[in-house]
């Protein structure tokens, strides 16, 4: 993802240099609260700074939010979550009976429904996927082992892996870059406004579910938790835009206006049930390999009641350990992605070697260091059950070579999909099974894998390898401090997995209900919720989480809850840029054509002017999708006059204006216009929007910020302060708030 040009028409393409408002010769409205950089020098010296200008703006500006990861520089555009008040949407609302208003709430129902049902399926299909897949693979490994067949067993091991590896990336490269990583800074940039090509596209959705279940399979360290988001944003983006036009699939009785697919956050429960039926049926052996996967449960049963000071001091040195490794894990991560920019830049085949290399490395590792690890012998209860060591089925005892009547811990972590080596980590009452050298070699090479896992051209999540690497420190460091706690081994690991995720993600609330999900155990809560409360401090220390740094660094333009302190010394009418490129309320066909050509703007005021108003006055904002909709209709007349909605509503439908499913909408090389037909005019007035949001020129541009966000704008209006000037100063857009824009501008700001 890269740079966008998304801009109002008082605002600039970000793409492009910015051009000084011409009339900008003058002290600035905020000159008088800014404080500068070298003025007090000048002021000690006599050298007269108060002279100058105190506010200099820089007369271009050559910012850019290139993306560095990713592919190809692609533009980026806002979301319209604004409802457009003009006449065609009251028109709409003004046509609908009780029938229709029953049937349109009907609708968001079923869609809420058929978006679960389908993630649910989905969800299931990925599971059952991977671990009969993964399960194969890891079968034939061990029957191989079994026959002292090593290096048989060694050359199809990593070689599976690395045809899965291969295939995931060509998936991404060839036909879904937007498919690559989690998915969840896009959907969460998406979720503030931001819409880039791709993100939820009927590929990326194909590209998500099949190059994750070939990733998980390929043994990466990686999970499918951070893919699903992802797919489920691009199943309710398919499903609620009705289908898509690229791919000739679309319907129109399930789409409606965008805003709306919000509501679909219901549909959770839907796909917890049709998920957890499923595995119930598939645990009945109907499902070949598939074991207890599914929604990943780990029941830890900890029955822990009570705590001593020295639990309590254990679990705070774990919070605050785990929350630096945390923040180390994200500094890192930065670096590598950094690294791997400039190999992807050198396109897809670049991307799947480095991908195959990766996989070749994380197979010797699985691989190989079991070779390093002596075996332990069964504890002579599950030895005697059978159920140590385990062959030919997924469990905590891998044999790996070992005599009978013992097992390989490290193989039992490695040979092993990444749902039961969590499993294995988390269980209780197993003090003696891993030991200190095994765990922290373990720790290390997870720790490692997963930085430099993340970042190659496969759907790849974050959450398993940050568990993995937590469940295995807080194991490590619960062995360690065993003399002076009495909490259980296996609980350390779950605590350890919560503080990396409180020191990479720093969602502590959303973080402890999954936590409490996955172990099914509310007595955990009061410890769980301080791990991540002091993991997340002492992490913030530091750095940022984990996606707020991926979110920068793909170039997404992501306006922050609370505006930055830059902003506190500005005022809206600072960044707006000329000239303002406005239509008048009736328009020449020609010159709305022409500037369409000319501009990559989709906001454009219009006045009414003269001989429809006495005084120039601001009309409304009309948007260039509906501009398009309007010239393709041709609804013009010969004359400037007013035609009215009537004229309108004679050759389109309201619908006919709704936001277009994904793939390629209507631009402006679609019209056919004779030369004739633009010499003609054409009225604005019925697709205007009559009441956009509006901001005076001398209010904080931090305040205008908050307003923007909040409101979930897309363009905002600035107005003069004084009477007797044009009505529109300029136009906001989400592009004028990015600190990079601005300090591009005035570059002797400082920052409070």
């Amino acid at each position: 993802m890269a740079v966008g040009t998304e801009s109002g028409s008082g605002g600039v393409a970000e793409s492009a240099p910015s051009t000084p408002m011409s009339a900008m010769t003058t002290t600035p409205i905020s000159a008088r609260s800014v404080r500068w950089e070298s003025d007090m020098p000048d002021i000690e010296e006599g050298g007269g700074g108060l002279e100058r200008p105190l506010l200099r703006r820089r007369g271009t500006n050559t910012t850019s939010q290139m993306a560095i990861v990713g592919a190809n520089v692609c533009p980026i555009e806002s979301l319209d979550y604004e409802l457009v008040e003009n006449e065609v949407y009251k028109q709409d609302w003004r046509s609908r009976g009780k029938l229709q208003i029953f049937h349109y709430q009907i609708l968001k129902w079923v869609l809420a429904l058929l978006v679960g049902l389908i993630v649910g399926l989905i969800g299931f299909f990925n599971n059952i996927a991977v671990e009969n897949i993964a399960g194969f693979k890891l079968l034939l490994t061990t029957n191989l082992m079994l026959q002292n067949r090593y290096k048989a067993a060694f050359l199809w091991f990593i070689s599976c892996n690395a045809m899965l590896a291969a295939a995931a990336a060509a998936l991404c490269a060839y036909f879904g870059p937007a498919a690559a990583g989690s998915g969840i800074p896009e959907v969460k940039a998406y979720l503030n406004g931001v819409d880039a090509p791709s993100i939820l596209a009927p590929s990326t959705l194909f590209v998500k579910i099949v190059g994750s279940i070939f990733g998980v399979s390929a043994g990466f360290v990686l999970g499918k938790e951070g893919p699903m988001v992802h797919t489920g944003a691009c199943v309710a983006s398919f499903l609620g835009q009705g289908g898509s036009r690229k791919y000739g699939f679309t319907w129109n009785w399930l789409r409606w206006r965008s805003a709306l697919l919000w509501r679909t956050f219901s549909t959770t429960a839907v796909a917890a049930m049709v998920l957890r039926s499923l595995i119930e049926y598939c645990r009945s052996g109907n499902c070949g390999l598939f074991g207890k996967g599914g929604l990943i449960m780990f029941d830890v049963s900890s029955q822990v009641t009570s705590y001593t000071t020295m639990d309590l001091a254990a679990v705070v040195l774990l919070a605050i350990v785990g929350g630096l490794l945390g923040a180390l894990f994200n500094f890192l991560l930065n670096r590598i992605l950094r690294v791997y920019s400039y190999i992807n830049e050198k396109g897809a085949p670049y991307k799947i070697i480095l991908t195959v290399v990766i996989s070749l490395v994380t197979s010797c590792c699985s691989f190989g260091l079991p070779w390093l690890t002596a075996c332990t012998p069964c504890p002579p209860e599950l030895a005697a059950s059978g159920h140590c060591p385990t062959i030919g089925r997924s469990g905590n005892f891998k044999n790996f070579r070992c005599p009978p009547g013992q097992y390989n811990a490290m193989a039992s972590l490695f040979l092993n999909t990444n749902d039961d080596a969590i499993r294995n980590l988390f269980s209780g009452g197993t003090e003696s099974e891993f030991g200190v050298p095994m765990l922290l070699a373990f720790f290390t090479a997870v720790y490692s894998l997963g930085l430099v896992t993340y970042g190659v051209a496969v759907p790849s999540g974050l959450f398993i390898p940050v568990i993995l690497s937590g469940a295995s420190f807080g194991r490590l460091l619960g062995k360690l401090l065993g003399a002076l706690t009495g909490l259980d081994t296996g609980l350390f690991a779950l605590l350890g997995a919560a503080s990396f995720l409180g020191g990479t993600m720093r969602m502590t609330v959303s973080v402890c209900v999954i936590l409490l999900e996955l172990t099914n155990d509310l007595l955990l809560l009061p410890l769980i919720m301080l791990v991540l409360l002091v993991s997340k401090t002492v992490a913030d220390c530091f750095n940022k989480g984990v996606y707020e740094q991926m979110v920068r660094m793909k170039g997404l333009p992501y306006l922050e809850a609370h505006a930055e302190p830059c902003m506190r010394s500005l005022v809206a009418g600072d960044v707006v840029s000329a000239p303002l490129i406005a239509f008048s309320s009736v328009e020449s066909v020609g010159t709305v054509v022409d500037t369409l050509r000319r501009t990559g703007h989709n906001g454009f005021p219009v006045i009414e002017d003269a001989p429809f108003a006495p005084e120039p006055e601001l009309c409304g904002l009309v948007l260039r999708s509906h501009l398009l909709v309007l010239l393709r209709a041709k609804t013009f007349t010969a004359d400037r006059v007013k035609t009215g909605a009537a004229e309108v509503f004679r050759k389109l439908a309201p619908f006919d204006f709704a936001k277009p499913g994904s793939g390629k909408g209507l631009t402006v090389d679609d019209l056919d216009l004779t030369e004739e037909e633009m010499a003609m005019y054409v009225d604005l007035h019925p697709i205007a929007n009559r009441s956009p949001y509006t901001v005076v020129e001398n209010m904080s541009l931090a305040k205008a910020a908050v307003l923007f966000r909040q409101l979930g704008l897309r363009h905002m209006c600035v107005v003069p302060r004084t009477p007797g000037r044009p009505p529109v100063v300029g136009i906001l857009t989400r592009h004028d708030f990015m600190p990079g824009y601005i300090r591009g501008l005035f570059p002797n700001v400082l920052r409070e």
